[in-house]
C-alpha cells in the first residue's frame, strides 16, 4: 500500500483546521443530534423531508471530520522560524512585481489546504507557488500560465513569526 500523501502547512493552517474540527466534533454533532431528534418526534420518518435534510447534513459533517482527521495526521508543518529567511518558502509572505502588466502583487505562499487565492494565499503547489519557492529578492522568475509566459521580479519576503 503506498504511503499516503504528506500535506504541507503553516502553523496558522493547522489551528484552524484542528480549530474547524472541534466545532464540528463539538458543536455540529448536537445541533444534528437535536435536528434529528425533533425530525423523529414528528413521526413518519419515511415521509419526512427534514429527517432526510437532518441526515444528509449529517454525513456531510461526518464527511468533513474524516477528511480534516486525515489532513492532520498527514499534516507537515513548516516551522517558519528554521525557514532561510532569504529565500521564498511555504509560510512567507512576498511581493513581487508582473513586468507584464507593471504592477506589484502580494500573496502568501502556503500548503494546498489553505490556499485562498481571495486573501492572497496561493498554494506551494500551483504553477506561481512552484516556481517562486526558493528564489531569493531581486531574482525575475517566469511562470507558464494559460495566457502564457509571466515574470515576476521578487520584491519582499516577510515571515510570519
Amino acid at each position: 500500500m503506498a504511503e499516503p500523501k504528506k500535506t504541507i502547512m503553516t502553523y496558522a493552517g493547522l489551528k484552524a483546521l484542528e480549530s474547524e474540527l472541534e466545532d464540528l466534533q463539538v458543536n455540529k454533532r448536537k445541533e444534528i443530534a437535536e435536528k434529528l431528534k425533533e425530525a423523529r418526534a414528528q413521526g413518519d420518518l419515511s415521509e419526512n423531508a427534514e429527517y432526510d435534510a437532518a441526515k444528509d447534513e449529517q454525513a456531510q459533517i461526518e464527511a468533513r471530520i474524516e477528511e480534516i482527521e486525515n489532513i492532520l495526521k498527514n499534516a507537515d508543518v513548516v516551522v517558519e522560524e528554521e525557514a532561510d529567511s532569504n529565500t521564498v518558502n511555504v509560510g512567507c509572505k512576498i511581493k513581487v512585481l508582473d513586468k507584464t502588466y507593471d504592477e506589484e502583487l502580494e500573496f502568501q505562499i502556503v500548503g494546498s489546504t489553505e490556499a485562498n487565492s481571495l486573501k492572497g494565499k496561493i498554494s506551494n503547489e500551483s504553477p506561481v507557488g512552484r516556481a517562486l519557492l526558493g528564489h531569493e529578492i531581486g531574482d525575475v522568475v517566469t511562470i507558464e500560465t494559460p495566457a502564457g509566459d509571466e515574470q515576476y521580479e521578487i520584491l519582499v519576503i516577510e515571515r510570519n513569526v
